[in-house]
C-alpha cells in the first residue's frame, strides 16, 4: 500500500538582536487520529539553547503548548491562530509573566 508523505508548507527560522531563535515548521500530512486537521507543526522560542515557548502536535501527544517548563493541551484552531497565540506568549515572556495559567 502506498504511503502519503508530508508536504512542507512552512518553514522560518529567524534569530533576533538578542540572539534568541524562532522557528515554525508545519507540514501538511494526511487527516487520521493523530492529525485530524491534516498539520504537523512546531513552533518555538529558544533562549540560550533552551526552549522557553512550544506549540507542537508530537505523535501520540495531540496538540499541546509548552510554556514557562510546564506542557498542556492546545485547541488548533487554525495556523493563523496558532501563530497569534503563540506571539502573544512569546510578549508575555518578554515582559516577564510566567503565568501558566493563560486560557489558550
Amino acid at each position: 500500500m502506498p504511503t502519503t508523505k508530508a508536504r512542507l508548507f512552512i518553514h522560518r527560522k529567524e534569530r533576533n538582536e538578542d540572539g534568541h531563535t524562532t522557528e515554525l515548521k508545519a507540514w501538511i500530512v494526511p487527516v487520521n487520529e493523530h492529525t485530524p486537521h491534516g498539520l504537523k507543526y512546531s513552533v518555538v522560542y529558544i533562549v540560550n539553547s533552551v526552549r522557553v515557548i512550544g506549540y507542537d502536535n508530537e505523535r501520540g501527544k495531540a496538540d499541546h503548548r509548552h510554556f514557562a517548563g510546564v506542557e498542556k493541551p492546545y485547541t488548533f484552531v487554525s495556523m493563523a491562530q496558532l501563530v497569534k497565540d503563540f506571539n502573544a506568549d512569546v510578549t508575555r515572556y518578554l515582559e516577564g509573566d510566567d503565568d501558566n495559567e493563560s486560557d489558550l
